[in-house]
């Protein structure tokens, strides 16, 4: 049988260790096949032969319905800054939910949630909650071409925005502007695609394009940073911006609340005129934000729109800032506002990466680890470049091919990784909590030296 081109009846070690180790994620998986399509939920799920099904987590670790525990590295694909079942957290949880889920009323726990944003990142003079980060960025996009009265919005190749149709395509494909399936031509071409690494053609393209409402962007690079940007280019984007009369929009749903305190815009010192937030924003549960200047969002604003004779921007949505998320992101933004949960788990990263791109450079494997703060990146040279990991450079590399990994060989490290009990993340990469610690560290290490040695002994990778 051949699922996404791998021979299930193959006699790969690495695939049939997993197997063994993991019976019950596969019947699991098997059952859902008759649900949903692939078997999954969400794309980066997506693994072969199967995924592994959580059955209870808590810190930096989860286990699975065989037993199987994992240092984890998806960490509520970002959204846990402060690792699994955090003790304040959940016992905000429990006294909303004493009160009700759903009031479909206005109530204090969301007044409380806007507050504890607006100290963290003073550019949110008006804030609108969302119940999802792709629900932001649309209506980040929205906003802009209102307030500006302009059509078309620009955008950078590798960002990630979101699944709506101004942003589906230029990610890891199509970054020639042309639509995926689904989209319809037509909007996509109100999109301006833009390099990531060439800050001048983005001011020519300002000069020439005269209709380009906003610019959005991942301010620590796409992918949340894989695909990184050069020091300075968020600063220089500012200026650009203004001079040209663009607003520029920070898409900050991965880097809000964890690169820094006050997100990316904090870390650099700029201040854009809308932010798109989620993730970490809501302390683990759904939930995402429009955040900035108040003369932009008065575009939601029934009393702005009569007195200045505009048609208001109509924006419901049966979720916005319901009373849960309210309380978890609440509490979650007051302890990152009070402790060092930002500076530990960034520390973390700093002592990973080293370790790891050692163990690669031991196996003379032509591979590095690299990344920010809290995250880390693989780069596994698709090109088989002469790099050493010791002093990989990613700004080295072009942008296409740091976020190119072969399928099939990202699937396999996943699966040696999850038999050493560490679970990073589709794309290749992780995001660290504030909760890993010392022995997380360790058996990071471990599981990728093992894993890189399984894979150096059935596959034909890139040497030093």
């Amino acid at each position: 049988k051949i699922i996404d081109g791998v021979d299930m009846l193959s006699n790969s070690p690495i695939q049939n260790k997993y197997i063994d180790q993991t019976p019950s994620s596969g019947a699991m998986a098997e059952k859902a096949g008759r649900f949903f399509p692939s078997a999954i939920t969400h794309d980066s799920r997506h693994t072969t032969p199967y995924g592994i099904y959580v059955e209870s987590a808590h810190g930096s670790r989860k286990q699975d319905v065989d037993g199987n525990e994992y240092v984890d590295y998806f960490g509520g694909h970002g959204a846990l800054m402060l690792g699994h079942r955090n003790a304040e957290v959940e016992a905000c949880i429990q006294k909303a939910l004493a009160a009700g889920t759903h009031f479909g009323s206005s109530h204090q726990f969301e007044v409380d949630w806007a507050e504890a944003v607006q100290n963290l990142m003073p550019s949110a003079e008006r804030i609108r909650f969302t119940a999802s980060g792709t629900e932001a960025t649309l209506l980040a996009m929205r906003l802009a071409r209102a307030f500006t009265g302009r059509t078309r919005i620009a955008r950078f190749r590798t960002h990630f925005h979101g699944w709506h149709d101004h942003m589906a395509f230029g990610v890891s494909n199509h970054f020639d502007g042309t639509a995926t399936p689904g989209v319809l031509p037509q909007v996509a071409a109100q999109v301006v695609l833009l390099n990531p690494d060439d800050i001048d053609s983005v001011a020519a393209t300002f000069e020439r394009e005269d209709d380009i409402a906003a610019v959005i962007l991942e301010p620590t690079g796409g992918g949340g940073g894989m695909s990184p940007l050069a020091p300075g280019f968020v600063e220089q984007l500012r200026e650009i911006t203004k001079q040209f009369g663009v607003l520029l929009i920070m898409d900050e749903v991965v880097t809000g609340f964890r690169v820094h305190k006050g997100g990316a815009q904090g870390l650099y010192g700029v201040v854009p005129d809308l932010s798109s937030l989620a993730k970490i924003l809501a302390g683990g549960l759904p939930g995402g934000a429009v955040a900035g200047r108040a003369e932009i969002l008065d575009h939601l604003d029934f009393q702005a729109a009569a007195n200045r004779e505009f048609e208001k921007i109509h924006h419901p949505g049966t979720f916005n800032a319901n009373p849960l998320s309210a309380a978890a992101g609440t509490k979650t933004l007051e302890i990152i506002a009070d402790t060092d949960a930002v500076e530990r788990a960034g520390a973390f990263g700093e002592a990973l990466r080293p370790r790891l791109n050692r163990v690669f450079a031991d196996a003379g494997l032509a591979w590095a680890a690299y990344g920010q703060g809290a995250s880390f990146f693989i780069y596994m040279n698709p090109n088989e470049q002469a790099i050493d990991p010791l002093n990989f450079d990613p700004l080295a590399v072009p942008y296409q091919d740091i976020k190119s990994k072969p399928p099939s060989l990202m699937n396999k490290l996943r699966l040696a990784l999850l038999i050493g009990g560490v679970d990073i993340s589709g794309s290749g990469g992780g995001v660290i909590s504030a909760t890993h610690d010392e022995a997380d560290l360790e058996q990071t290490v471990t599981a990728f030296d093992q894993a890189t040695a399984m894979l150096i002994s059935e596959e034909d990778l890139p040497r030093t």
